[in-house]
C-alpha cells in the first residue's frame, strides 16, 4: 500500500539557470525518497519491534522522511515568476532581525557556500519569534526543534553539479533569483495567524 505520493514538481522545468537534465534527475532522486518512506511504513508493520532490523530501519525513517519533506520544500520555493522579496510580509521580519535584507542575504549565501553537503534552511522560531539561518549537514541532524522552515535550500552536489561542476556559487545566485517569495511568506504569515 503506497501512503505517500510524489509530488509533480514538472513546472519548474525551464526555469532559468537549471538545465531540465538536472531537474529530472532531482525529480528522480526525490521520488526514491518518497518510494522508500512507503517501504519503510510496511516493513515496520512486520518486524518484531525489538528486533535490530527494526532498531536500524527506525534509525533510517529520518533520514528518508526528511527527503522526502525537504524537497518537497525546495522545489516549492522555487518559481520561473519571483516576485521581490519586499512585496511580502516576511521582508520586515527578515530586516527587523537581520538590521537589512542584505545582511540576511550575506549571511544565507555564506551559510550555503560552507564546505560539505547539506541544506540552508531559513528556520522561524515561534515561539522567540526570531529567523535563523541554519546549515543542516545531514537530511536529519541538525534541525532546530519546534522551528518551520520557511526557505529550503539544497546544497547537495546532485543539485548543482551537473550543471555548475563544482563552481557552488554561481549556483547560490541562481537559486536566490528563484526564490518564491509569496510561497516563503505564505510559510511565515501561516505561523502569524
Amino acid at each position: 500500500m503506497t501512503v505517500y505520493q510524489a509530488k509533480d514538481f514538472s513546472h519548474l522545468i525551464g526555469v532559468p539557470g537549471l538545465s531540465q537534465g538536472l531537474l529530472e534527475n532531482h525529480f528522480k532522486l526525490y521520488e526514491g525518497y518518497v518510494k522508500n518512506v512507503n517501504q519503510l511504513v510496511e516493513l515496520f508493520k512486520t518486524l518484531a519491534t525489538d528486533s535490530p532490523e527494526y532498531a536500524e530501519l527506525k534509525r533510517r525513517f529520518g533520514w528518508e522522511w526528511n527527503g522526502v519533506r525537504l524537497h518537497e520544500l525546495y522545489f516549492g520555493n522555487m518559481t520561473a515568476n519571483p516576485l521581490s522579496a519586499d512585496e511580502f510580509s516576511l521582508y520586515k521580519k527578515i530586516v527587523e532581525d537581520f538590521g537589512s535584507y542584505e545582511n540576511w542575504e550575506k549571511d544565507f549565501r555564506g551559510t550555503g557556500a560552507i564546505r560539505g553537503i547539506g541544506w540552508v534552511i531559513l528556520y522561524f522560531d515561534p515561539r522567540a519569534n526570531q529567523l535563523f539561518n541554519v546549515w543542516i549537514n545531514e537530511h536529519d541532524f541538525g534541525h532546530l526543534a519546534g522551528c518551520i522552515p520557511l526557505l529550503v535550500f539544497d546544497v547537495f552536489e546532485h543539485a548543482y553539479m551537473l550543471d555548475y561542476g563544482v563552481n557552488r556559487s554561481d549556483y547560490i545566485t541562481t537559486f536566490m533569483k528563484l526564490i518564491h517569495w509569496n510561497e516563503i511568506s505564505r510559510r511565515f504569515d501561516e505561523q502569524q495567524a
